[in-house]
């Protein structure tokens, strides 16, 4: 079998040049015969016959690099000594690879060159005319059809390497979307605790003075926001490494409106004053309430980072058909700096993620220098909570 594989690509490799000589050498074979086929020895006409034979046989080498000049020498063959098998291949190679003016303008004249070189013979001349056309077109349909079919299969063969190559930026631009997808969602698992555990540790740096009970309680709290940062990426992780869900719906944690008063609560306890003035129903989609969720959650994270101790209101409200209106806004701060660096990806994040639940979202500083941030998140009538995998298919 090996044997025959190695056959088989010799082969392959120098099919193009054998069918050179396998073409050359029955031209040349039928000139001979057809040279020597006379009575009576060698005239004239049959040197002329070998000679011309041979050089339309001859350029057969060259019938692939230039088939309009080689099928014109075998039609001058065959109009001046009849020699009728150079002309046939040419005509072959030509129709295998152009089916256009060229071989048409050929064709017709391989025609007349046939029947004008039957003009005075012994057969009739009508003859000739009615038989040529099937002798020079079997040649052109055979070369045609060969044509035709190496066509299709280089098209099938382009068009694999183009779904090929389709297919493999789709698995690129799909990696990309999911590393994108895993920065995001770890940004907001991890970037609110870690800015609460920096706002404790930083309290107890601007405080040294304060008693053991302020000391431990802070550890304390510590030790929890810590505990359950750990927690958030153990899930996430573990969600990824088998997430079978459509567009990763079941990244954990997921949360609800109805986890706001939780989320404040920890920042409250992280020494910020935080007013939350709130009124969702119950019945909130659980991918708007998500988006809600989102929005104080990356609010507070840079209210920590870099406003410490600016107090800071939150307000949520909405209704079905009029759509949740989010507004959280710090007044100015009295440390400056921030506590962790930033890559402003968080904001940015935020619009996106708002943005492809068809809302709106606007950040910017307030009159008095401090900073507001204000989303929108539409809640229509026909949206239920079932369509949560249809909200986070566009967040992918």
């Amino acid at each position: 079998m090996r044997r025959l594989r190695r056959w088989y690509a010799w082969w392959f490799r120098h099919a193009p040049r054998l069918r050179d000589i396998l073409y050359v050498g029955f031209s040349l074979l039928t000139i001979v015969l057809q040279a020597a086929s006379g009575s009576g020895g060698w005239s004239p006409k049959d040197w002329y016959v070998l000679g011309a034979g041979i050089v339309a046989s001859v350029a057969l080498f060259w019938r692939r690099r230039f088939p309009v000049t080689v099928t014109a020498i075998a039609v001058l063959a065959m109009l001046t000594g009849g020699i009728f098998v150079p002309m046939g291949l040419a005509l072959l190679t030509l129709s295998i690879r152009r089916r256009d003016y060229a071989l048409a303008v050929l064709g017709v004249a391989a025609y007349a060159a046939y029947v004008l070189n039957s003009w005075g013979g012994k057969g009739s001349i009508w003859v000739q005319v009615f038989t040529a056309p099937f002798l020079v077109g079997t040649w052109i349909a055979i070369g045609a059809y060969v044509g035709a079919r190496r066509d299709l299969m280089a098209s099938w063969r382009d068009r694999a390497e183009r779904a090929e190559a389709e297919r493999e930026l789709r698995s690129e631009q799909a990696r990309l979307g999911e590393r994108a997808r895993i920065a995001q969602e770890m940004h907001d698992v991890l970037a609110h605790k870690v800015s609460l555990i920096a706002l404790h540790a930083g309290g107890l740096e601007v405080n040294p003075t304060v008693g053991a009970d302020k000391v431990e309680g802070s550890a304390r709290l510590i030790r929890e926001t810590a505990r359950q940062a750990m927690e958030d990426l153990r899930e996430v992780l573990g969600v990824l490494r088998t997430d079978v869900s459509v567009a990763g719906a079941d990244l954990a944690p997921v949360p609800k409106a109805s986890d706001l008063e939780r989320l404040i609560t920890a920042s409250r306890d992280a020494g910020v004053t935080v007013g939350y003035d709130g009124a969702l129903p119950d019945d909130v989609p659980v991918a708007v309430g998500r988006t809600v969720y989102r929005v104080v959650q990356e609010s507070l994270t840079n209210v920590h980072k870099h406003a410490r101790g600016a107090a800071t209101d939150v307000q949520v409200h909405g209704a079905r058909g009029a759509g949740v209106t989010v507004r959280v806004t710090n007044v100015r701060p009295v440390a400056a700096g921030s506590l962790l660096p930033g890559a402003g990806a968080g904001l940015v994040g935020l619009r996106e993620r708002v943005e492809l639940a068809a809302g709106r979202l606007s950040t910017g500083p307030t009159p008095d220098g401090g900073w507001q941030v204000e989303a929108w998140i539409p809640w229509d009538d026909h949206r239920q909570d079932s369509e949560p995998v249809l909200v986070d298919e566009g967040e992918r």
